[in-house]
């Protein structure tokens, strides 16, 4: 009778178990099978190739650090040179503008601590840019090659609907929300690959607006958190899931899932770390709320609607 009762109870509570699983949890599940599978290289899901960090004298793009280093400016110009550069073109450089450090490997040369023989050593050094903005050197027109794109009309509803839905500007050839001016950017929608993975990014980029002090109050957006750490990557997680949930709503998550599953990879390994064991239930917990707050749902609604 004993075991009977043990089987009975184990078979409640694992129905329970399932009735009270969310969407959230689906995808969440769906996102770790997805990182589990393999290495998924992260992809910029819009052209921006015109908009990459360049050189301006040599027109050549930055690459390996320099390229993230100088991608994360804030400037809507792609263009960066030396004061030496800036001189050169009989230019000035604007009051108060600060430069940014661009590194380089060169050889130097030293001898082996056992050995005594010598040999080249490679030395990091770095030197400072400004962009172009920076100078009074006339902007060159920048052009990039413009793709297909078919609005959702239930997405700019959902959009158009949000509470208090911050302002959303097309320009810079980058993703982000600004939690001190509460606006959203995103890049130009003809720069994406497609209409869908847009819609993918602009709610991720909501997903983290939702966590403003004038709306769900997260501490990831009302606090500074710096990359890698606890707050940062569950807010990473909030916002892709959010995101995720949204266009399950839309009905299509399975386009834009792979990009998602990439987006995360980077959080894998705090996912499955002890000390952050229950970052994932506890960001998709969060997710919920900012997938209610965006579609302007009460936890009761979602279930009656259930």
């Amino acid at each position: 009778m004993k075991k009977t009762t043990k089987k009975a109870n184990l078979k409640a509570v694992t129905a329970t178990t399932t009735e009270k699983r969310s969407v959230s949890d689906v995808i969440t599940e769906a996102i770790i099978k997805k990182l589990e599978a393999g290495i998924i290289p992260w992809k910029r899901p819009w052209n921006g190739s015109a908009m990459a960090p360049k050189n301006f004298k040599t027109g050549s793009a930055y690459r390996g650090i320099n390229a993230f280093l100088l991608a994360n400016t804030q400037h809507a110009c792609p263009y960066f040179l030396t004061f030496k550069q800036i001189l050169e073109k009989k230019a000035s450089l604007k009051a108060g503008s600060k430069g940014f450090p661009v590194v380089f490997w060169s050889m130097v040369t030293g001898s082996d601590q056992e050995t005594g023989d010598e040999k080249n050593i490679p030395f990091m050094r770095y030197y400072t840019v400004f962009n172009l903005e920076q100078t009074d050197i006339e902007i060159p027109a920048i052009t990039e090659t413009p793709l297909d794109f078919s609005p959702i009309e239930e997405a700019d509803r959902i959009v158009a609907e949000m509470p208090l839905c911050p302002e959303i500007r097309h320009g810079q050839s980058k993703a982000f929300y600004s939690p001190s001016l509460d606006y959203i950017n995103m890049p130009k929608r003809e720069l994406f690959e497609s209409s869908e993975l847009y819609y993918n990014v602009l709610f991720h980029e909501i997903g983290h607006a939702t966590g403003s002090s004038r709306r769900l109050a997260r501490k990831g957006v009302t606090e500074s958190s710096y990359f890698g750490s606890h707050e940062y990557s569950k807010e990473e997680l909030v916002a892709e899931m959010t995101a995720c949930i949204v266009m399950g709503e839309l009905g299509i998550i399975a386009e834009t899932l792979d990009n998602s599953a990439a987006y995360i990879q980077s959080w894998l390994r705090a996912l499955k770390s002890k000390d952050n064991r229950n970052l994932v239930v506890s960001a998709a917990s969060q997710a919920q709320k900012a997938f209610d707050y965006i579609l302007n749902r009460k936890p009761v609604e979602m279930a009656e609607a259930a």
